[in-house]
């Protein structure tokens, strides 16, 4: 397993942006907006938008046990997407490899 961690700034809102372009599969993921963020950021996958994600307020965060559920996903399919120019968001994952 491998662990990585790391933070996405998406410059321009309404742009998604991949956390990583890594093939290899997330097993564990917890990603969470920054608290100096000034909009929501929404989490999803490449079609995220500001109208279409899972949303979060800075500060707050998700984990996600994609083990636990049976399965994992690509890293490369989880995208973030922000209402703020420059808003970012922090992830840590542990990666099958």
């Amino acid at each position: 397993m491998i662990l990585d961690a790391g933070t996405t700034t998406v410059s321009t809102s309404g742009t998604e942006q991949q956390l990583s372009n890594t093939a290899n599969r997330v097993l564990w993921l917890k990603a969470k907006a920054l608290a100096a963020n000034s909009g929501i950021a929404y989490l999803g996958v490449s079609d995220v938008s500001t109208t279409n994600g899972y949303e979060l307020s800075a500060g707050n965060e998700i984990e996600i046990n994609f083990r636990e559920i049976g399965g994992s996903v690509a890293f490369s399919s989880i995208y973030v997407d922000v209402a703020s120019n420059g808003d970012k968001v922090s992830w840590a994952v542990i990666l099958e490899g």
